[in-house]
C-alpha cells in the first residue's frame, strides 16, 4: 500500500536526540575523549570567569563546536553555528537539546581573548596526549621533526614600505584597491603587511613568496601521533630553533635507558643543530645530504637510521590532515599568538583522530 505524503508535523517528539545517533558512531568515542580532556580542565575554566554576572556559554561547549569545525572542514564560525543549529549530530556533540537556542557566532569573537589562546589549547592538547600516552600508543624514544609553512589571513596587495616611502591606496579605491607591482621587489626587510605585520614573505620552493606562518611539529615514530606543537614565525632557521625547543620541552632519556632518536629531512642537517641534538644526548637520525654532510657516520651505519627515516614520513600525515581536513589550510586569524592557539587545537584535533581509531577494538574506551 502507497504510504501518504503528509506534510503536517507532529506537535511532540518523544525520541531523545540522544538515541537518535547511532551506538556505534565514531562521534560517541570522540565525544567520551574529549569529555575526558574538558573534565580535567574545570578549574582552569574557573579561574577565567568572574564569581558574578550573567551565565556564560559554557566553554566546554565552544571548545567541543570548534572541535566539530575541524573534523568536519566547516569554513567559518557563522557557517558552523549555522550547521550545529539545524545538525542533529552536531548539537548532540556539543552538548545541546534539540529545544535550546543556538548561539551567536560573535560569541567565539567575545571569547577569542579570554579562551581561545595558546595556554587553555595547550592544556587541551596535553590532556588528549596523556590520554595516547595511558592508552600506551605513544614512543617515549623515537620522534620525527619537521615544519611546514601556514598562509597568513594578508595579502601582498596591503604591504607597505617599512621605510613610508610609498603612498597608501586613496580612500576613492575601495576595499580591493589597485596595486602596481610591475618593476618592484618586496622582501621582509624592505616590507611589511599592514594587516599583519607579524606575517612574513616565505616560501619552501622557487616560486611566489606568500605572507606566512611557520607550525612545527614533533611527532613520535609508534603511531604517528604529535607530541608538541610550536608556531612561529616564517624565517629561515625557524624550524631548527623550534626542533630545539620542542626536543627541550618534550623529549628525556627513554624509559629502557637507551638514548632517544630524532628523524628530520635534509633541512636540519647543519652542524650547529647536529651537535645541539647531541649534546642532549638524542641520536640525530637526519636524512643526510649528499656532500658536506654533518651526521655521524657511525650513527648512518645503525639500523636504527634507516628506520627512522621510514618512519619520520607519518609525521606528513599530520600536516596533510589539519591543512586539507583541519582549519590550517589558509588561516583566517591574525597574530602570531591566536595562530598558536589555532594550530595547537588543530592538532589536538588530529590526536583525537587517530586515537579513535586506533583504539576502535579496545574495550578500554567503548563508544
Amino acid at each position: 500500500m502507497r504510504g501518504i505524503d503528509r506534510k503536517q508535523q507532529s506537535l511532540f517528539s518523544y525520541i531523545s536526540i540522544e538515541d537518535r545517533i547511532a551506538a556505534d558512531h565514531p562521534l560517541r568515542r570522540m565525544r567520551r575523549l574529549t569529555d575526558t580532556v574538558l573534565a580535567t580542565m574545570s578549574q582552569q575554566f574557573d579561574e577565567l570567569y568572574a564569581e558574578a554576572g550573567r551565565p556564560s556559554i559554557p566553554p566546554e561547549r565552544l571548545l567541543r563546536a570548534l572541535l566539530v569545525q575541524c573534523l568536519f572542514s566547516i569554513r567559518s564560525e557563522r557557517a558552523l553555528i549555522e550547521h550545529i543549529d539545524f545538525n542533529m549530530m552536531y548539537r548532540w556533540f556539543v552538548g545541546l537539546s534539540m529545544d535550546e537556542p543556538m548561539w551567536d557566532h560573535s560569541t567565539f569573537s567575545a571569547n577569542r581573548d579570554r579562551l581561545l589562546k595558546e595556554s587553555i589549547m595547550r592544556r587541551f592538547f596535553d590532556g588528549v596526549l596523556i590520554i595516547a600516552e595511558w592508552a600506551d600508543l605513544v614512543s617515549d624514544e623515537h620522534f620525527s621533526v619537521d615544519g611546514s609553512l601556514l598562509r597568513a589571513w594578508a595579502s601582498h596587495k596591503n604591504m607597505a614600505a617599512r621605510d613610508g616611502s610609498d603612498e597608501p591606496p586613496g580612500p576613492d579605491q575601495g576595499r580591493n584597491p589597485e596595486v602596481d607591482f610591475r618593476g618592484k621587489k618586496r622582501s621582509n626587510q624592505t616590507h611589511v603587511s599592514r594587516t599583519d605585520p607579524m606575517a612574513l614573505l616565505a616560501t619552501k620552493t622557487p616560486g611566489v613568496a606568500y605572507l606566512s606562518y611557520t607550525t612545527h611539529v614533533l611527532g613520535e615514530n609508534r603511531n604517528g601521533l604529535v607530541v608538541d606543537v610550536h608556531t612561529t614565525q616564517a624565517t629561515g632557521t625557524a624550524e631548527r630553533e623550534a626542533a630545539l625547543t620542542m626536543l627541550k620541552r618534550s623529549v628525556t632519556r627513554g624509559r629502557k635507558g637507551y638514548a632517544p632518536t630524532v628523524a628530520a629531512d635534509r633541512g636540519y642537517d647543519v652542524a650547529d643543530f647536529i651537535e645541539q641534538v647531541q649534546q642532549r644526548d638524542i641520536l640525530p637520525h637526519v636524512a643526510a645530504k649528499t656532500r658536506d654532510s654533518a651526521v655521524p657516520e657511525d650513527v648512518k651505519a645503525t639500523d636504527g637510521y634507516a628506520v627512522s627515516l621510514r618512519r619520520r614520513k607519518m609525521i606528513e600525515e599530520s600536516f596533510g590532515w589539519v591543512k586539507e581536513i583541519g582549519m590550517l589550510g589558509r588561516i583566517k586569524l591574525r597574530g602570531l599568538d591566536k595562530i598558536r592557539a589555532h594550530a595547537l587545537l588543530n592538532f589536538a584535533a588530529y590526536n583525537l583522530t587517530r586515537i579513535n581509531n586506533l583504539v576502535a577494538d579496545r574495550a578500554i574506551f567503548p563508544a
